[in-house]
């Protein structure tokens, strides 16, 4: 072969390399979210997953790609979701939207690892078989949802002592339901309070428990942890507001949505490290190996443009007690 037409043949050569190489490279790592509402409802959740990936140096289209489903408030849709997720054969799955979610997931799976964000307790739902060491395929973070309702009882019932009768609402579907209630009643019990429950788990079911709630007289109303009523939260303040009943939630955001106070941890912060956790894995990290994170600061908000609207002044030293006071 003449030397003239070796080089140009090595120059062809060469100029397919990086094409050949681009070609072999591997697809990355697919992380698979399973909600139990909607990419709207749980947009705030997502974004806070999100972060904790990005910070761990993983950016969606760059180096790693995420598959959604979303049950759209029917929990019962869970477990065929996360068989989806399983057969796409994701590298992690994450559960969005409490300990519903996250059981779907587990038992979907016992190779893929599967992170969850839940109040919970996971070991009484047997996610983990221990908070240091879950030992398994499954870990993440666990907030004190179950934990803070006799607290927030009190804290509604500091705010309206006089009230004669104190109603809950419980969605019957929620993994939590009975725990939640059974602290709830102890902390009546303790202050001499009988109060009513109200279930719901559709938007009808909602509609329903406030006429009851206003035909029993009921003066204020605490509303359970749970992702679907969460993904109805402005549908929530509006009725609240409607029968002008003084609520307290279990998180910030019905706050901000108009909601008169809520007492407990941060969900988005308790998002954010599973999507830490999620980058941890993708790295080569085992779930067995990462004890499950414990969300404990606990934040409470009150609106008072949302007390005026009501005609009620909140106690002064429950002001002072206040993580933020939204005017």
């Amino acid at each position: 072969m003449r030397q003239r037409e070796f080089i140009a043949l090595l120059g062809g050569a060469a100029m397919t390399w990086p094409s050949a190489a681009r070609a072999q490279q591997p697809a990355p790592p697919v992380v698979g979210f399973l909600g139990t509402g909607s990419l709207q409802s749980d947009a705030f959740r997502l974004a806070a997953v999100v972060q904790g990936l990005t910070e761990s140096g993983y950016v969606e289209g760059r180096n790693v790609a995420f598959e959604y489903r979303w049950a759209e408030d029917d929990y019962e849709r869970l477990p065929a979701l996360a068989a989806e997720l399983v057969g796409r054969g994701v590298a992690v799955l994450i559960a969005i939207g409490g300990g519903t979610s996250a059981v779907a997931a587990k038992s979907a799976t016992a190779t893929i690892p599967v992170i969850f964000a839940a109040g919970s307790d996971p070991i009484k739902l047997g996610l983990v078989t221990s908070l240091n060491r879950p030992g398994g395929n499954v870990t993440g973070v666990n907030f004190l949802t179950e934990m803070l309702v006799a607290k927030q009882f009190e804290v509604l019932y500091e705010t309206i002592p006089r009230t004669p009768l104190i109603g809950f609402l419980v969605n019957p579907a929620s993994t939590i339901s009975e725990a939640e209630t059974k602290s709830m009643l102890a902390a009546a019990e303790s202050l001499g309070q009988k109060p009513v429950a109200v279930q719901a788990h559709t938007d009808g079911e909602l509609d329903a428990a406030f006429v009851t709630l206003g035909q029993e007289h009921a003066g204020g109303l605490m509303v359970f942890g749970d992702a679907f009523f969460l993904s109805r939260r402005d549908k929530l303040v509006e009725l609240a507001a409607r029968q002008a009943i003084p609520t307290i939630y279990n998180l910030r955001e019905y706050v901000a949505a108009g909601g008169l106070m809520s007492y407990g941890t941060s969900i988005t912060g308790a998002h954010r490290i599973a999507g830490v956790y999620a980058g941890r894995i993708l790295k080569g990290e085992k779930p067995a190996d990462l004890p499950v994170q414990q969300s404990t600061k606990v934040e409470f908000v009150i609106n008072l443009k949302t007390a005026k609207a009501l005609g009620l002044n909140f106690p002064l030293p429950l002001i002072g007690r206040a993580d933020e006071v939204i005017e």
